[in-house]
This record gives structure tokens, C-alpha cells and sequence, in this order.
């Protein structure tokens, strides 16, 4: 076997980087989640401002918290902030959308599309720092605010797919047929548009985890807890004193995590799109 039929077989049978990367943070979320490690990131373990060592891997922040214990914890509630925010918002998008694209130049599609415009037409930061700001006291207004936000280009995507579907032949049947609205919408329509919902709430994930960071970093995040976004707020105030762990092993673990979401992502649409698919399979051909 040549060198290249060699690589091209690796290739398909082993699974690329991006979904070991991200695997292994999921694992690791999973082992706080369940308590295995992590749960003790607001202990006292040791004198602040220590380096790497033997007991404590990163060293210790400013008060003296372990940082490797802190950025597992961190990675667990990053998970918590992209799942609680992608999923919401996609479904929201994905019913929004549907309803719109089923009912297109009609009230429905006129209210819902004037409402995604509305919300498109503010700065998305803005928006959401004022919503956390006016919750700031209710738990989970952060993630609230990112939801009220996030589906509008799902809701747009979704709108426009479902444009193209209802005039197919198999649409039509059904509502021959005398299929409901919400049946035709949940059960002829949706399933048909998995590969725009998957790509979309990937991208949601992503995109919440990095506003959290922003808004952590501006005082707007979570409270009583422990985040990435918290970590470099900490760090600008030890970076001046020459301590860099807090801020580079944030960084990095939120830099890798980023880079291997967006290429499972740019994967998945290679390989769910229908029409990326029909253009692979032609040139192959």
C-alpha cells in the first residue's frame, strides 16, 4: 500500500483531531459533573501566587485556589453555559423559522421576520450586557439574555430551507393528504433541515462560551462560581505582578476548544449538507 492510500485510509477510519479535543473536554466536564474532580475549586490550597509544581500543576492564583483545579471546574461550566444556550436557542430558531418559512409573505412571517430584524438591528454585546445587567440578581439571566439573541440566524436559515421544502412534491402530498400545520412543520418539514440545526447549535456553543467570557471579563457573568471568563478577569490583576498561569491556561483551554468545535463543525456540514454531499459524490464519480 502507497504512502498516500495509507494516509487516505487513516483518515476515514480514525477520527480527526477535533473530535479527541473535544471528547476530552466533554470526559473532563463529565468528571465534575459527577464530582470525581473539580469540587473543591474555591478551597484555599496553598500560599498565592506560587508557580508549577509537584502539588499544584499550574500553581495557585492571587488568594491561593489551585488553578488546575479551577480550570476543570471551568470546563465543566463551560459546557453547562454552551448546552443551556444552544439548545434553547436552536429549537427556538428551528420553530420560528419553520412557522415563517411555512407561511411566507402572510402575518405570521411578517411578525416573526420583523422581530428577528429588530433584535439583528442591536449590538449584539450591547443587548446582552443590558439584559444580564437588568437580571443581573435572577439566576441564569446571562444565559437568558444570549438565548434571547442567538436563534435569530437559525430562525432565518430555518425560514428559508423550509421556503425550498414546501414546494416539493412530498409537502404537497401531505397537505393533500390533510396534514396539520404544526404535524406538517414538526414531522415533513424539520427533520428535513437537521444539518442547518446541528451546524447552527455547534456554532451557538461556541458562540456562547466566548460571550461568557466577554461578560465574565466585564463583571456581567456568573456570580458564586467559576469560569474561563473569570479566570482572565482575575489574571489582569496578577499579570501586572508577573503571574501569567491564570491567564494563559484560560486562554488556551478556550482557544483549543473554539478551534476543534469549528472544524467538527465545518465537518458535520461537509458531511450533513445534501447538496455538499451531491457535489462530493459527483466528483468522485
Amino acid at each position: 500500500m502507497m504512502p498516500g492510500e495509507v494516509r487516505q485510509t487513516l483518515r476515514r477510519r480514525l477520527p480527526p483531531a477535533s473530535t479527541a479535543i473535544v471528547t476530552a473536554y466533554l470526559l473532563t466536564a463529565a468528571g465534575v459533573w459527577l464530582g470525581w474532580w473539580g469540587s473543591d475549586w474555591a478551597a484555599i490550597a496553598g500560599p498565592g501566587r506560587v508557580g508549577p509544581s509537584v502539588e499544584h500543576w499550574l500553581g495557585t492564583n492571587l488568594v491561593g485556589q489551585d488553578i488546575f483545579t479551577r480550570l476543570l471546574a471551568g470546563t465543566a461550566r463551560a459546557f453547562e453555559i454552551g448546552l443551556v444556550v444552544a439548545i434553547p436557542s436552536t429549537v427556538l430558531g428551528a420553530v420560528i423559522g419553520g412557522l415563517a418559512g411555512y407561511f411566507p409573505n402572510r402575518w405570521p412571517d411578517g411578525v416573526l421576520m420583523w422581530l428577528t430584524g429588530t433584535l439583528d438591528a442591536i449590538p449584539f454585546y450591547l443587548f446582552v450586557i443590558a439584559l444580564s445587567y437588568a437580571l443581573q440578581d435572577q439566576p441564569g439571566a446571562m444565559q437568558l439574555a444570549m438565548i434571547a439573541t442567538f436563534w435569530t440566524l437559525t430562525a432565518r436559515l430555518i425560514r428559508a430551507e423550509t421556503m425550498r421544502l414546501r414546494q416539493l412534491d412530498f409537502v404537497t402530498a401531505a397537505r393533500v393528504s390533510g396534514v396539520g400545520t404544526w404535524r406538517m412543520i414538526g414531522r415533513h418539514i424539520l427533520p428535513h433541515t437537521t444539518h442547518i440545526l446541528l451546524v447552527q447549535s455547534s456554532i451557538v456553543f461556541v458562540a456562547a462560551i466566548k460571550a461568557e467570557v466577554v461578560l465574565s471579563f466585564l463583571g456581567l457573568g456568573l456570580q458564586h462560581s467559576v469560569s474561563w471568563g473569570m479566570m482572565i478577569a482575575e489574571a489582569s490583576q496578577e499579570i501586572l505582578a508577573g503571574h501569567y498561569m491564570n491567564f494563559i491556561c484560560a486562554s488556551l483551554a478556550l482557544l483549543i476548544l473554539v478551534l476543534a468545535v469549528n472544524h467538527l463543525t465545518d465537518r458535520l456540514q461537509r458531511r450533513l449538507d445534501p447538496r455538499t454531499r451531491a457535489e462530493t459524490v459527483k466528483r468522485m464519480g
